[in-house]
């Protein structure tokens, strides 16, 4: 199974239907595009002639185009309008309401940075404030691409300086991004307010210095899972020397130490700001002086938690109870990165209001963890290691009601039979957590029993993600696949729309789904299935699928030819390690010229083998990418 990556943050491609018809969410099933849109000509209203000839025949009529009146109506009725997917919608009823749409959208979504040229992007959406685009397909975080694959922000950063030069917001995940883009981003945009990268990496402390410097209006910068490179510039000492207008600072994942006494100068003059997550570099005595300078927080990442190597010998103890006591508008906490189990009772006084609690990084017992959970009633997502073992969990499930999320995640991936959490800890939460809407459940044994529990107890389930790290690991007490207990998932929980599977598996487990599945929007397959048949199963059952990520299963060219109906409808497919011949690919991309086929080689492969290491595929408007490194081929 994939462990060697564990998220950690609390934390949406494009549809498309005609070729000019761009749709920038992930919410919509269409068509494929067509080869243009210049045959859909223009609609307007025409009287035509009456019969007869000479002076008595009525002259023809053509209303201006636009009807200045509707499309004033329809301009103010769509500014309230804020659902992508309403808007894509929308903007296929006519040429008229296509058009007032892009007028009046302000936020732009782009799953795929590839599947729309910039420059065609910001010529249709000519006012927009912010963007949010994706680059790298998920299966990245794994290290299942090689590094410098794409993802490029440097053509968009520069086709939005000349375009949007008012655009407040950015968001970006999984793209490359350099100090030269945030250097241009810094400069282009005088008004610029909020900077999120999730798992972006090829930037600095330099670009980050830049960035505090420039952007003086600057709310929200949140750096969550990326790899921040150490220039050794003290980036912090660059905000403004006045009172800053900053509500969100998130820097958890800088693996470099930060100018402490810069950032405490800079909490102090914020008087706005209501999240700040620390990072490990940061020790819970000055977390302390942080929190009494920022009593109105609401989002906390602690940072090490745990006292710093110089702290003076006999030196007073800080009252860290006193401290959170005063945070009362504390409702989320995470961090606890070096954790020292001691100082836990300090987070006792919070505790009852917390909605959001991240202890991923923290290798806590059940006995440490049942005095805080205890006390967490409002809690509605919780993140944690299996180092609570099945204990801890049977104890979240008798106090926390109200959970919607959770995540177990393995403090050292091992595939032995025996584990600390396990089928007991699964059916406790389904018994005790019946409003459960997503879980992440790392385990290195399972039972189809406890798996269909939660099926019936907790029906409300969009997102059910059981990864057991043994692979082909059958129902530890009957020994038999695990079909039925995901079956049992796609039948009962009918708002499912994501599900990751894995353990023992037949093709009647992608039977189920193909069945049963009709919401499902995307699926992950490790180390699982029997032949081409199963594939097929969820390719033909599942119409809503838009992204669909296997690895290391034995599907092969029947497969995947027999999704060609469908994969015009789908954001990516990603196959890596099964039995996909370059012929089987080149068919599906001759079959299918609007969707962009990649074939990736990876490094350690040396040979031409029988089989393709990875199938990348998705659908595009910009046709081949012109970035592609040499491992990868487009066919």
């Amino acid at each position: 199974m994939i462990t060697n990556k564990k998220p950690r943050s609390s934390d949406t491609d494009s549809n498309y239907m005609r070729d000019d018809r761009t749709d920038m969410s992930e919410d919509d099933d269409r068509s494929p595009p067509s080869d243009s849109i210049a045959n859909d000509s223009c609609p307007t209203r025409t009287c035509t002639p009456g019969s007869g000839s000479g002076s008595s025949s009525i002259p023809e009529y053509s209303a201006p185009y636009p009807d200045q009146v509707l499309e004033n109506v329809l301009e103010n009725v769509l500014w309230f309008l804020t659902s992508r997917k309403d808007r894509n919608a929308a903007s296929l009823v006519c040429r008229l309401w296509y058009r007032v749409e892009a007028m009046t959208r302000s936020d732009l979504f782009i799953g795929n940075c590839y599947a729309v040229s910039p420059e065609r992007a910001t010529s249709r959406f000519t006012r927009i404030r912010s963007v949010t685009l994706k680059g790298k397909p998920r299966f990245a975080d794994f290290n299942l691409m090689p590094a410098n694959w794409g993802a490029h922000f440097a053509p968009w950063v520069s086709a939005m300086a000349k375009a949007y030069p008012w655009l407040e917001k950015i968001h970006l995940k999984r793209m490359s991004v350099t100090d030269d883009d945030l250097a241009l981003l810094a400069e282009s945009f005088s008004g610029f307010k909020e900077l999120v990268l999730v798992c972006c990496d090829g930037f600095g402390t330099s670009g980050l210095a830049v960035v505090a410097s420039k952007c003086r209006q600057l709310k929200v910068l949140d750096l969550i899972e990326s790899e921040v490179s150490d220039d050794e510039v003290d980036w912090i000492l660059c905000f403004p020397d006045t009172e800053t207008c900053l509500e969100s600072l998130i820097l958890d994942c800088v693996e470099c130490p930060i100018d402490f006494d810069a950032l405490e100068r800079l909490v102090a003059r914020s008087p706005s700001l209501k999240k700040l997550r620390l990072n490990r570099f940061v020790s819970i005595g000055q977390l302390y002086r942080l929190m009494v300078r920022a009593p109105q927080l609401t989002h906390l990442g602690t940072g090490s938690f745990s006292q710093s190597e110089d702290v003076a010998q006999g030196e007073q103890e800080l009252d860290y109870v006193s401290a959170f006591a005063a945070c009362k508008s504390l409702v989320c906490l995470s961090g606890f990165r070096e954790i020292i189990p001691d100082y836990l009772p300090a987070i006792y006084p919070v505790c009852a209001n917390l909605t959001s609690l991240n202890f991923s990084y923290a290798n806590i017992s059940a006995e440490q963890l049942k005095p805080i959970i205890s006390n967490c009633h409002k809690l509605q997502t919780f993140w944690v290691l299996d180092s609570i073992c099945d204990e801890g969990l049977q104890a979240v499930a008798t106090t926390c009601k109200e959970l919607r999320e959770l995540r177990v995640f393995p403090f050292e991936a091992r595939e032995d039979i025996e584990g600390p959490v396990s089928e007991v800890g699964l059916q406790a939460i389904s018994e005790g957590c019946r409003k459960l809407q997503s879980i992440l459940y790392f385990c290195p044994r399972m039972t189809n029993a406890a798996v269909i529990a939660m099926s019936k107890n907790c029906p409300d389930l969009v997102a059910f993600r059981l990864c057991i790290m043994g692979l082909h690991q059958p129902d530890h007490v009957t020994g038999e696949p695990m079909d039925e207990g995901f079956g049992a998932i796609v039948m009962n929980c009918r708002k499912l729309t994501r599900l990751a599977v894995s353990g023992l598996l037949t093709d009647r487990a992608f039977a189920y789904i193909g069945k049963y599945g009709k919401i499902v929007r995307t699926l992950s397959v490790a180390f699982a299935g029997d032949s081409d048949m199963g594939l097929k199963y969820v390719l033909e059952g599942c119409p809503k699928l838009q992204k669909l990520e296997i690895r290391d299963s034995p599907f092969g060219d029947a497969a995947l030819l027999s999704g060609l109906h469908h994969y015009y409808n789908m954001r990516f497919l990603w196959m890596s390690a099964c039995k996909l011949s370059h012929q089987g690919c080149q068919q599906v991309a001759q079959a299918l010229p609007h969707l962009v086929v990649e074939v990736i080689k990876h490094e350690d492969n040396v040979d031409m083998d029988e089989y393709v290491d990875t199938l990348y595929m998705y659908r595009s408007l910009a046709g081949r990418r012109h970035d592609v490194p040499q491992f990868v081929s487009i066919l």
